[in-house]
């Protein structure tokens, strides 16, 4: 799934006043938290990762890997912040996230 500029534009600007719910120790992207990623994305749409501190490639790396393993789209890599969003399938129309 790719989106466009307006699109990560908005999804970042929901994103800033979410907590991160999901951190990644120093062992990096084992099982456990690829599954708490899973199971938040799945009840909310977008999440925020917290990454160990490392270069900046090496944090983009990770994110692209999560998002790939989650079927997700990495929005932004922000400091040792990462952004994923996968659209949900709710029942409930009106709390999906309606991208523009």
């Amino acid at each position: 799934m790719e989106l466009t500029g307006k699109q990560k534009r908005f999804l970042r600007k929901l994103g800033r006043d979410l907590p991160t719910t999901v951190a990644a120790g120093k062992a990096g992207l084992s099982a456990a938290v690829v599954a708490q990623a899973d199971r938040v994305l799945s009840s909310r749409e977008l999440v925020k990762v917290r990454v160990p501190a490392g270069p900046r490639p090496q944090r983009e790396q990770m994110g692209r890997e999560l998002a790939e393993s989650l079927a997700a789209v990495c929005v932004e890599v922000l400091g040792r912040t990462v952004l994923l969003y996968r659209p949900g399938n709710r029942p409930d129309a009106e709390e999906r996230i309606r991208l523009p």
